[in-house]
């Protein structure tokens, strides 16, 4: 197997403001896996709160080669000439995740772009698209959301309503004095269903739960991450008084987080980027279940190729927020097929990813 990786800046089509940091491009490391003739497909992204930059992605994946480790996992773990048949089964990303994960803590979204690149070449190499190797069923696809950031040029934001024709639910960026004013301006612009994300914006909890009630007479149906992430007891209590449920966002990372929001929340949102990938987000999603919590797959800014891999996981989820490719101006690969707000899945092997001509 043979790791390669390149540097890539994914523009916006508009800039992206939230709460407390506004920008024009995100930084993506794209990342490929090579064994044999195939080839898989991964990406990191890399908002600046995740803390990764692409030098220290870089340096990682270099870490990666340099200790030989896809070489090891082949020589010890597997029968090479099943895998040259295609029979591609003894292929554990589970193991191999172990294994990357334990060479240096944090670096989850260059984890991440390893193990959906994993996945991608495994679904290649067996002949079966990404979301069947992870258990799930096209048709429990719901609608993903459209984002648009904080905005407060009437005219910037009649454009950006405009842009969300294809779909029928909108994710509001919220988190400033100026919230009610926002929605009232949208509500000036359409009647579509709302998911909130305040990104810790609000700091004084009589004000949230406030806003969870407004926010729901203007029909919002779930909110993110109202208050900061550090103030457990705050956000609890606004879960504990909120009409509509109130997810985890930047208070839940990876899986060792489920107790430590245990109560404070009604759900969760997993991103690829924060999870290390498909193999702990998959983890993530049964755990939730089992503790009767909502599940929410969201993205940061990227391109299809993590849009995809979340994507053949979203069918097990009860939110949807997948949708980058349509906010960004040089996706170097074709948009996923989108038909009444409801990301369609490929049927072709690994994550069904087709490369733009133009970029």
């Amino acid at each position: 197997m043979i790791l390669n990786f390149a540097p890539y800046d994914l523009t916006l089509q508009y800039p992206f403001r939230i709460s407390n940091f506004s920008r024009t491009a995100t930084p993506i490391v794209l990342t490929q896996i090579k064994f044999g003739d195939t080839i898989g497909y991964g990406e990191a992204s890399l908002p600046p709160y995740l803390g990764e930059t692409t030098e220290s992605v870089c340096k990682f994946f270099k870490q990666i080669n340099d200790l030989n480790i896809f070489e090891k996992y082949l020589n010890i773990n597997l029968n090479k000439s099943n895998i040259k048949n295609n029979n591609a089964q003894n292929i554990d990303i589970h193991v191999f995740m172990s294994i990357i994960d334990d060479i240096a803590d944090g670096h989850t979204a260059a984890k991440a772009a390893i193990d959906i690149a994993l996945h991608d070449l495994k679904g290649k190499l067996m002949g079966q698209p990404v979301w069947e190797l992870l258990g799930s069923q096209p048709s429990k696809m719901v609608e993903t959301s459209y984002t648009i950031g904080i905005e407060t040029d009437p005219s910037v934001l009649k454009q950006k309503i405009q842009n969300s024709d294809k779909f029928n639910i909108l994710k509001i960026k919220l988190g400033t004095d100026d919230d009610k004013k926002l929605i009232q301006n949208i509500r000036h612009l359409t009647q579509k269903p709302l998911y909130i994300d305040a990104n810790q914006g609000w700091t004084d909890v009589d004000f949230a739960i406030e806003m969870t009630h407004w926010l729901t007479e203007q029909g919002a149906i779930l909110i993110e991450q109202p208050m900061p992430k550090t103030d457990l007891n705050g956000n609890a209590r606004v879960t504990e008084q909120s009409p509509i449920p109130v997810f985890a966002d930047e208070s839940f990372q990876r899986l060792r987080d489920f107790d430590k929001i245990q109560g404070v929340f009604h759900g969760i949102n997993i991103k690829l980027m924060k999870s290390t990938g498909l193999c702990e987000a998959s983890n993530m999603v049964a755990e939730a279940r089992k503790r009767q919590l909502k599940v929410m797959i969201g993205c940061m800014s990227e391109t299809s190729c993590a849009i995809l891999a979340a994507a053949a996981l979203a069918p097990q989820c009860d939110f949807v927020d997948l949708d980058t490719p349509w906010l960004v101006s040089n996706n170097p690969f074709e948009a996923p097929i989108l038909r009444g707000g409801i990301i369609q899945l490929s049927t072709q092997s690994g994550l069904g990813l087709e490369h733009r001509k133009s970029i």
